[in-house]
C-alpha cells in the first residue's frame, strides 16, 4: 500500500519530525484493538488485518518490514517494538475460562460477517465511504488508490477509500434542519438527477482521488432549487462518489463482480435513500444485512477461535450474509446523472 496519512507508518513519521521527545519514548508500537487485547491477556498481539493497515507488514510476504520503518528512524530497535502477527484462529491466551481471540480491523470483521466471497463487493457508508472485495492473492497498486490490506480468514482484502461519506449527509441534514430520517424522506423524494444539481462531495478533501485540500463543489444550483434536490445530490454525490472507487479497484487490477449484488454496509446504508441510489446508479442489485456486520463478523471470530474452525465455515454454518435485496430500476436513465458528476469531478480535479 502507498503510505497516506492515515497509515501508522505516516503517523509514526509524524511524530518523529514534530514531536521527537515524546517519539524517544516509544517502546511498543501498538493499534487500539492491540492495546485492548495487551490489557486483557499481557501480549503484545495483532493479527494480519490490524497489521496490513499499519504501512510496515507485508500481506505478500506476510511480515513485518522494519526496513521501512527505518526510513523513520534507523537508530530505533524496531523488531523490539512490533507485536507478534496471529492468525485467524490462534489462541492470543485463556484468561478465566474464556478465550482471548486475536481480533482484527473493522472492514475485515465486516466482511467476515457477511462471508463476502472472492470478487463480491462489499461498500461500507460511515464517516467515510469504503469499497472491497476479498481475494485470494495480494494485490498492489502503485498509484495508491487501492489498499493491500489482510483480511481475517488468511486471504487478502483490496480496498478503496473515500473520506466523505455520512459527513456529507450530516451535514447537509444539519444545513436543511432536519434529522437523519428527514434527510432520508427529502433525499426519497427528490427526483432522480436532482433536477440538475450536482454534489462534488469533497467536504474536508478526499482520497480517491488523492485531493488531500480539496473542498466541496456544487454545479447546476438555480434560484428555484429545493430541500428535496439538495438532499436528493448529496446521496447521489456519495455514491458516485463510492463508484468510483469501485472503478478504482478494477483498474488497479482486482476482480470484482458487482453485477451479482453489492453488500451495502455501515451506518448510511440504513438509509433507504441510499439503498435505492445506489442500486439505481450501479444498475446492480444491494443487498442489506441484517444486525451489525462489524460485530457479527467479531463473534464470527470467537467461535472459530474456541472451536478451532475454519472462520469461513462458521460464517456459512450461521448464515449470516442474510438480509434483503433491492433491485435496481432498469428503466431509469442513469447516464445524465454520472455523466455529469464525472464532468464536475474531471472539471474540478484538472484545476487542482
Amino acid at each position: 500500500s502507498v503510505p497516506v496519512a492515515s497509515f501508522t507508518i505516516s503517523k509514526l513519521s509524524w511524530l518523529h519530525r514534530c514531536e521527537p521527545e515524546r517519539f524517544a519514548r516509544i517502546a511498543r508500537v501498538l493499534l487500539p484493538h492491540d492495546w485492548l487485547t495487551f490489557q486483557m491477556s499481557g501480549r503484545f498481539t495483532t493479527d494480519r488485518g490490524d497489521a496490513s493497515g499499519t504501512g510496515y507488514w507485508s500481506p505478500r510476504e506476510d511480515r513485518w518490514r522494519p526496513d521501512l520503518l527505518e526510513v523513520v528512524d534507523d537508530g530505533k530497535d524496531w523488531d523490539a517494538c512490533l507485536p507478534d502477527v496471529l492468525g485467524p484462529t490462534d489462541v492470543v491466551r485463556e484468561r478465566d475460562g474464556a478465550v482471548i481471540a486475536p481480533g482484527t480491523g473493522d472492514n475485515m470483521a465486516a466482511a467476515l460477517g457477511v462471508a463476502l466471497e472472492p470478487g463480491q463487493v462489499a461498500m461500507s457508508i460511515g464517516t467515510s465511504g469504503t469499497v472491497y472485495t476479498v481475494s485470494d492473492k495480494p494485490t498492489a497498486d502503485p498509484k495508491g488508490y487501492v489498499a493491500g490490506f489482510a483480511d481475517a480468514t488468511g486471504r487478502f482484502l483490496p480496498l478503496a477509500c473515500t473520506l466523505n461519506g455520512m459527513r456529507v449527509i450530516d451535514t447537509f441534514a444539519r444545513l436543511l434542519q432536519v434529522d437523519l430520517t428527514g434527510f432520508d424522506q427529502l433525499a426519497l423524494a427528490g427526483e432522480p438527477g436532482a433536477g440538475g444539481l450536482v454534489l462534488l462531495p469533497y467536504l474536508d478533501g478526499e482520497r480517491t482521488p488523492n485531493l488531500p485540500a480539496a473542498t466541496g463543489t456544487i454545479g447546476g444550483l438555480r434560484a428555484d432549487v429545493t430541500p428535496e434536490q439538495i438532499a436528493r445530490a448529496a446521496v447521489e454525490g456519495v455514491v458516485c462518489g463510492l463508484l468510483d472507487a469501485l472503478e478504482a479497484l478494477r483498474v488497479g487490477g482486482v476482480t470484482v463482480r458487482p453485477a451479482d449484488g453489492i453488500v451495502l454496509l455501515g451506518g448510511g446504508g440504513r438509509l433507504h435513500a441510499f439503498q435505492r441510489v445506489l442500486a439505481d446508479l450501479s444498475r446492480c442489485p444491494v443487498s442489506v444485512p441484517r444486525g451489525e456486520p462489524v460485530a457479527t463478523g467479531a463473534c464470527v471470530q470467537a467461535a472459530s477461535v474456541l472451536h478451532q474452525a475454519d472462520p469461513e465455515e462458521v460464517a456459512t454454518a450461521w448464515d449470516v450474509g442474510a438480509g434483503y435485496w433491492l433491485e435496481p430500476d432498469m428503466d431509469l436513465d442513469i447516464r445524465a446523472v454520472r455523466s455529469a458528476y464525472a464532468e464536475l469531478r474531471d472539471r474540478y480535479y484538472a484545476t487542482s
